[in-house]
């Protein structure tokens, strides 16, 4: 089994990490997503990372977003958990938050050298990974309604 889905059943992860989906709306009034690039991995994603020693899920969460994107953000509803094999072969469990950007600007750093705001379309074809693609449409979904409720 590679990257692909997989059921914790009743075991714990191995690697227990946080991350949210940022979303704001454009310019053009289309709502838009950040997807990183990680040097690293040479790969495109959404912003996450391990847990620190007696910290939250939430907490985490919010601390790799600021981290990767530079962004201090508004944690919303959590998003659907994500559990994996990491390119090591440990099962991975990381739990998202829908996310919006109060303050920050991203700069390019050792971990992550760009960060897109894009489209759903945009973030379908850049996003590596597939459970990151279905994530992005699941947080829109939530985000469209969340502002419908609002009204």
């Amino acid at each position: 089994m590679g990257r692909d889905d997989f059921d914790l059943g009743d075991g714990s992860p191995d690697v227990a990490a946080a991350g949210g989906v940022l979303l704001r709306r454009g310019d053009d009034g289309e709502v838009r997503v950040a997807v990183i690039h990680r040097p690293k991995y040479m790969d495109w994603s959404l912003p996450k990372g391990k847990l620190e020693g007696g910290e939250g899920w939430k907490e985490a969460a919010l601390r790799e977003v600021e981290e990767e994107t530079g962004y201090r953000c508004q944690a919303g509803v959590e998003l659907p958990r994500v559990s994996y094999l990491d390119r090591k072969r440990r099962r991975k469990l990381v739990r998202y938050w829908l996310m919006e950007p109060l303050e920050g600007e991203f700069a390019p750093h050792g971990e992550v050298d760009e960060l897109r705001w894009v489209t759903r379309e945009e973030a379908d074809q850049l996003l590596s990974y597939p459970h990151d693609r279905e994530l992005v449409k699941k947080a829109r979904r939530r985000y469209r309604w969340r502002r419908l409720l609002r009204r």
